[in-house]
């Protein structure tokens, strides 16, 4: 049994969900998310609230369960608060700017690095060490976020490059003389 399953997803003011077939619709003040669920769970919307039930006790049916609650969720927690990653810059001469919709990447190669923000998704740069990327969608933010990062890695010996903010990184000794 699926205890996240289990928990009904309350739909706070100012947001509402409507039902066509499997897909679900939610609006907020933020926009509009939907999520089509597989046939091996039936979802229910009834005063202020969207339950998720599966049809039969199969491994697939079982599996589904938990995951489209969480899905839903989801869409409930970025139409109305939005997701956000940040990330930080650590290296001599590494730095990031915003124009426009583009991401400005000097991160130490021969040319400067441009990353345009798809659509839906909001990057900033507050400082030049500081990336922030928003958005309504959790998985284009963090897949956003994991692209930015891809670009330099943090290294394991002296740190530099693109990490997630509070995220570790284990730290190698270097030659001993």
């Amino acid at each position: 049994m699926s205890r996240i399953g289990k928990k009904p997803v309350g739909l706070p003011a100012g947001v509402s969900a409507s039902m066509s077939g499997q897909t679900i619709e939610v609006k907020g003040p933020k926009g509009t998310r939907s999520f089509k669920a597989t046939d091996d769970v039936t979802i229910t919307v009834e005063d202020g609230s969207v339950s998720v039930t599966p049809r039969g006790k199969s491994k697939r049916a079982l599996q589904q369960w938990g995951m489209s609650r969480t899905m839903i969720a989801n869409l409930v927690t970025g139409v109305t608060d939005g997701f956000k990653k940040e990330l930080e810059i650590h290296g001599v001469g590494y730095r990031a700017n915003v124009q426009g919709n583009t991401l400005k990447l000097n991160l130490g190669l021969s040319h400067d690095v441009d990353y345009v923000a798809p659509e839906g998704v909001t990057v900033t740069s507050p400082k030049q060490t500081e990336i922030i990327v928003e958005g309504i969608d959790d998985q284009l933010v963090g897949q956003v976020a994991a692209n930015i990062r891809a670009w330099r890695k943090p290294e394991p010996y002296k740190g530099k490059g693109i990490r997630y903010k509070g995220e570790f990184i284990f730290r190698k000794e270097g030659k001993k003389k």
